[in-house]
């Protein structure tokens, strides 16, 4: 018999459907581009220099999003970015000009990093009071998310609805889950017994200052590992279709199954992965899965086949899935680093891997190629293999 208190129940069920609502908000941003790319009468360079704009309030606005939970509460921040994003989406398909699409833009993007950081400090929090892994659970309703955003807007749109119309009505949606779970989110003073009780090294007598801990060495070390790991995640959503089209020569209008194919496994492998994490240690899920992973990037660059190259995307989806998970179950039991500090610290430096890797693919695709770029990524899972397996 289950004897988890419902108070817990509640909680984790009401943070997988936030990590859903941040998964669906984002992605039906994706549909949304070629409508913006019109309106506003944009090449794909200025596109690509607005669409900075979005990373980077996300990147600016994840460590103060550590500073707000620390001093509110994550459910504070998960409910107030969840509302901005949700004010945010339709504003994106009706602002008229450049200047006022790069402040909604950014701000858009802001909301997206602020919940994102609370609501993995506060999953971290559930997770150990529960006692059992149940991260990448959440990050499975994540990419679930992300899978009914990118195709929600257009099935609307489909259906009858205008675009503006469609994204109010995502909006809704997100308001409305996020107000109906609001009461089983943890409160602040149940989330500081928990870190206290979870993140104090019992060796220590004082906790170190909080200016330094984003600086302890395992804060860096997570933190470079999920630059990575997201770097990977980043090259499969920009560089897939563009490498199955000019490398394999498949057909442009299904260009984009290998990222559906790494999608649909990360999917799966994370709403199962608790289970595989329960059972199997955390080196050997990081490890085997960097390897899994890395091996995935090889067989798509050196298949003569289309069908086994998408194969190799779907081992790269399986390896990659649980490994991000993971990476936060660790930050947030640091002995003596509070959540708020380790979980901002890592997502940042590992969202600046999904920013930065596209550019830095390209670079070497355009002074080696594709493939190159591609034998990069395995290399760096490789790595990341390695320096995790070897770490004391």
């Amino acid at each position: 018999m289950d004897a988890t208190p419902a108070y817990l129940k509640n909680a984790r069920k009401a943070t997988q459907l936030i990590f859903l609502v941040c998964g669906l908000g984002m992605s039906s941003w994706a549909p949304m581009v070629p409508y913006a790319k019109d309106r506003l009468e944009l090449n794909e360079a200025n596109l690509g220099l607005l669409l900075l704009l979005l990373g980077g309030g996300a990147l600016i606005m994840m460590p103060l999003a550590g500073i707000l939970a620390n001093r509110f509460g994550s459910r504070i921040v998960m409910a107030c970015s969840a509302c901005v994003m949700a004010i945010s989406l339709p504003l994106l398909l009706l602002i008229p000009s450049v200047i006022p699409m790069a402040v909604a833009l950014f701000v858009f993007g802001a909301s997206i990093g602020s919940i994102d950081v609370a609501m993995n400090a506060h999953g971290v929090q559930v997770q150990n009071l529960f006692g059992r892994p149940i991260m990448s659970s959440l990050h499975g309703l994540f990419s679930v998310g992300g899978l009914f955003g990118s195709l929600g807007l257009g099935f609307l749109i489909k259906l009858g609805l205008n675009p503006v119309h469609a994204a109010i009505s995502i909006s809704v949606l997100l308001v409305l889950i996020t107000g109906i779970q609001y009461k089983n989110l943890f409160p602040r003073n149940i989330e500081q017994e928990a870190i206290e009780r979870f993140s104090t090294n019992e060796k220590q007598t004082t906790p170190p200052k909080q200016r330094f801990q984003w600086l302890h060495g395992s804060v860096l070390f997570l933190g470079m590992m999920c630059f990575a790991v997201f770097l990977a995640e980043g090259a499969m959503l920009d560089w897939s279709a563009i490498f199955l089209r000019d490398i394999k020569g498949i057909d442009p209008v299904f260009s984009g199954a290998g990222y559906a194919a790494f999608s649909v496994a990360m999917a799966v492998m994370r709403l199962v992965g608790d289970g595989i994490v329960a059972r199997l240690n955390g080196r050997t899920v990081v490890v085997g899965g960097s390897l899994v992973a890395a091996g995935g990037v090889v067989i798509a660059i050196f298949s003569p086949w289309v069908f086994l190259a998408l194969f190799g995307f779907v081992l790269v989806g399986i390896g990659a899935a649980n490994i991000v998970p993971l990476f936060f179950s660790e930050g947030g039991r640091l002995p003596g680093i509070s959540p708020t500090v380790s979980i901002p610290a890592i997502t940042t430096i590992g969202y600046a891997g999904q920013l930065t890797g596209p550019a830095l693919l390209g670079f070497i695709a355009h002074h080696f190629s594709l493939a190159a770029a591609f034998g990069f990524l395995a290399a760096l899972l490789l790595l990341v293999a390695l320096t995790y397996g070897v770490r004391r």
